[in-house]
């Protein structure tokens, strides 16, 4: 079997590593695989270590010849199966271009938000089969008229294995100018208005006003960060909030956070959940999308109603108020990820599917 994947991101964020991932699982069974992704995209050297990688052209919903490129790729790597990964127009284009190959194809999708009926019912109808990184997504898609045998859930996983080391706390927070006992938050997402950044900046004051030292640092960059900066400003945050940016080392500081707040108003799983769980690394996220599935409420962080900002400051001080509580919900978030998010069964379940789709 021979796999082309698209995926249109620049930056390798959550999405982009569940490709590399998948890829790498692949190659070790045996599957030959290719990748086409945008010129010059963070994800092309990292995936010629798994397969071959096409670089090209892609500008998004409007970009019509990005269907004349897809098909052409399929014809020359002699493709059995397309997988698109991403939207940004590589959904429409990458099913149009399926079919004027005549080549087999499956699409992640990744967003819990909403799509009409009809938009729905043309887009998706161009694939063989829809495969949803969470149950949450594949809800929504049932609800928006798509047939349950066309769309089935197999979850984005995680390699734990950078996660799993012993973190000096003590050392990172001296890295940052910061006294070895103060309180760190941190939040992981892009700098998109739907990560909910803007409910953690109205939630803080409640949270100042009992642990004044607290620091929080804002993982991540996007088209936000401007207004971010100016929103920290305004509200007279500067001493307690830092944009760290986008970091080549997250594994290497992401466990010496005490919490991780998600505050999103929706989210298809959540990757740096994920991530902080396998860290031992508390949660506060919100009851919508795939988040639930990431994060148990009680047993690995604590679960708020979307955009509720008082319930979230009572949150996060609830876990700065007790260490014991933090320490035993960062155990049990490890616990869960290589339990039920291995990237061998994230593979398995894709592989399923292809099988399936080129059986039929």
């Amino acid at each position: 079997m021979k796999v082309l994947h698209v995926e249109s991101g620049r930056h390798l964020y959550g999405g982009g590593k569940q490709v590399l991932y998948l890829m790498e699982g692949l190659a070790k069974r045996g599957i030959d695989n290719v990748l086409a992704c945008p010129a010059g995209s963070h994800i092309a050297d990292e995936a010629r270590v798994f397969g071959g990688v096409i670089e090209m052209p892609m500008k998004g919903d409007l970009d019509a010849a990005l269907a004349g490129r897809l098909r052409r790729a399929m014809k020359t790597q002699g493709a059995d199966l397309l997988h698109v990964h991403s939207r940004r127009g590589a959904d429409v284009w990458g099913g149009i271009a399926a079919r004027l190959s005549g080549t087999p194809a499956v699409i992640s999708r990744r967003v819990d938000n909403p799509e009409s009926r009809l938009a729905v019912r043309l887009k998706y109808g161009l694939y063989h089969h829809v495969i949803t990184i969470s149950e949450g997504i594949r809800q929504v898609l049932l609800a928006e008229g798509m047939n349950a045998e066309h769309v089935s859930c197999v979850r984005s996983a995680l390699d734990p294995t950078p996660y799993l080391r012993d973190y000096d706390k003590g050392a990172f927070r001296r890295s940052l100018g910061f006294p070895e006992t103060t309180p760190v938050a941190g939040i992981v997402a892009q700098l998109i208005e739907r990560k909910g950044h803007r409910h953690l900046l109205a939630a803080l004051p409640a949270v100042l006003a009992r642990h004044p030292d607290l620091q929080v640092l804002i993982y991540g960059r996007g088209p936000l960060d401007a207004a971010l900066r100016e929103a920290i400003e305004h509200q007279g945050l500067n001493a307690n909030v830092r944009l760290m940016g986008f970091v080549d080392d997250l594994p290497a500081q992401l466990g010496c956070l005490d919490l991780l707040v998600h505050p999103a108003d929706m989210e298809g799983l959540g990757v740096s959940l994920l991530q902080a769980s396998a860290a031992q690394v508390p949660i506060i996220a919100c009851r919508a999308g795939g988040m639930p599935e990431a994060v148990r409420d009680g047993l690995n962080g604590l679960l708020i109603d979307v955009g509720d900002v008082a319930a979230l400051g009572e949150a996060m001080n609830r876990l700065l108020d007790d260490a014991a509580l933090r320490e035993r919900m960062g155990a049990a978030g490890r616990q869960r990820v290589l339990d039920e998010f291995s990237v061998d069964v994230m593979c398995e379940g894709n592989l399923a599917i292809y099988d399936k789709v080129l059986n039929r």
